[in-house]
């Protein structure tokens, strides 16, 4: 992470005391050159297994940040391509990179578009909402989806249950909700909100029909199950 062109100790530190927004105005410049940007092993491996499930014509990036999921999108869709953030360094960054996208500032939770895409994908950013949004933001993705239209994103395999990563992620959450506690404003980001069974139960509460496809190209664990499963909500 801490790299010569990445962001160092003291800017992490300032990001994450500042609220959501500002925070990723201020990590915008370096952004990309973190682990948290989506990382292209994943990203191809989605587009492969999108393009098992076309095709598509227009796609929406929810939460697009610096753009890495408007590649995916350029690869799947014939036609327009279209990311939102709130963030203005984010979107002036995926700009740089992706001159012919439409690009625009807009809340997750309150899209601005009318039912036009047929495809929608998101990476990295479900950890933003709280529990009590995932259905909000369901509803605008679906709002902006057109009858048929897809919304897919991936989806890792939790870590088992003592492991090193699981013990890395209860940690960070729980650090996250001391410092929210006592910290104004609020800088919301967990890793353990997020899980299959509420998110796929809010998305057919919202209008999706749901199912889940192995991404293949990640692997399987030792048990025979998928490191990483493209979730695929289709609007009824």
């Amino acid at each position: 992470m801490f790299t010569p062109q990445g962001p160092s100790l003291r800017e992490l530190t300032v990001q994450a005391l500042s609220s959501v927004e500002h925070g990723y105005d201020l990590l915008a410049s370096k952004f990309d050159a973190t682990p948290f940007r989506t990382s292209d092993r994943l990203l191809t491996a989605v587009t492969s297994t999108l393009e098992t499930l076309g095709p598509f014509d227009s796609g929406l990036d929810v939460c697009c940040g610096t753009g890495a999921g408007l590649g995916v999108l350029r690869s799947v869709c014939a036609g327009r391509i279209t990311g939102v953030d709130f963030s203005t360094g984010m979107l002036a960054r995926a700009r740089n990179d992706h001159p012919t996208a439409d690009l625009v500032r807009a809340d997750a939770l309150a899209l601005p578009f009318a039912p036009a895409f047929d495809l929608a994908v998101s990476f990295g950013a479900f950890g933003h909402f709280l529990p009590a949004e995932q259905r909000t933001l369901f509803t605008q993705v679906h709002a902006a989806l057109r009858p048929g239209g897809t919304f897919a994103f991936p989806l890792p395999a939790p870590p088992p249950v003592g492991s090193r990563l699981y013990w890395t992620l209860w940690g960070f959450d729980a650090a996250m909700r001391v410092r929210n506690a006592v910290w104004r404003p609020p800088f919301v980001m967990y890793y353990r909100t997020f899980r299959l069974a509420d998110v796929r139960t809010r998305l057919e509460q919202t209008g999706f029909d749901v199912s889940l496809t192995p991404i293949e190209p990640l692997g399987r664990r030792e048990d025979g199950s998928p490191h990483c499963r493209l979730v695929v909500a289709r609007k009824i």
